[in-house]
């Protein structure tokens, strides 16, 4: 497994898993049981992680429809 992104914003996850997952890519949220118990703060950012083998093309897909990677 291999981190592919890390952020605070709520609404880019889902939108990298749908992308992801239209893609044929596994994608794996770590964080998001944690970020639920303090959402109201939007401190803790969550990860989205994928399969060392697909790092390549999720990073790809994810930068052509701008979203900013964790590196």
């Amino acid at each position: 497994m291999k981190e592919l992104l890390r952020t605070t914003n709520p609404t880019v996850i889902p939108y990298a898993t749908a992308l992801l997952q239209g893609e044929g890519i596994e994608v794996f949220d770590v964080d998001v049981h944690m970020h639920t118990l303090e959402s109201t703060l939007g401190m803790m950012p969550r990860r989205l992680l994928v399969r060392r083998e697909d790092h390549f093309m999720a990073s790809s897909i994810l930068r052509e429809n701008g979203i900013p990677l964790h590196d």
